[in-house]
């Protein structure tokens, strides 16, 4: 089976996605602040996913797989951050925060589901 048809890479993929939807409607002098780091953060979500899954070992796959979940953490936090301090309108965020909630929640599951 291929990575691309895994649901939490076609997940990551979605949610990157709704990142730079999200932050082109940021403020232009922001592009090589917080609009940089969010979609590195983003694209970083799947493509640890696709890495691990590629990897020889299911121990290595969990590791990229925890990698994944850090740069989510980042993703989340950065999130924060600009809604904060009003780099778009606060109902824009609304969405992508709860994606990147649910998201979590299926990358710890996964995570445990393959240890067990």
């Amino acid at each position: 089976m291929s990575y691309r048809k895994q649901f939490i890479w076609q997940g990551g993929v979605k949610l990157a996605i709704n990142c730079y939807r999200l932050t082109e409607k940021f403020p232009k002098s922001e592009l090589y602040g917080l609009t940089s780091q969010i979609r590195r953060s983003a694209v970083s979500v799947p493509s640890n996913i696709a890495e691990g899954y590629g990897r020889r070992t299911q121990n290595e796959y969990i590791q990229f797989l925890h990698i994944a979940l850090g740069s989510l953490r980042e993703l989340d936090t950065q999130l924060i951050i600009s809604k904060e301090v009003g780099l778009a309108s606060p109902e824009l965020f609304t969405p992508v925060l709860e994606e990147v909630d649910r998201f979590q929640g299926i990358l710890v599951s996964s995570i445990q589901k393959i240890k067990s």
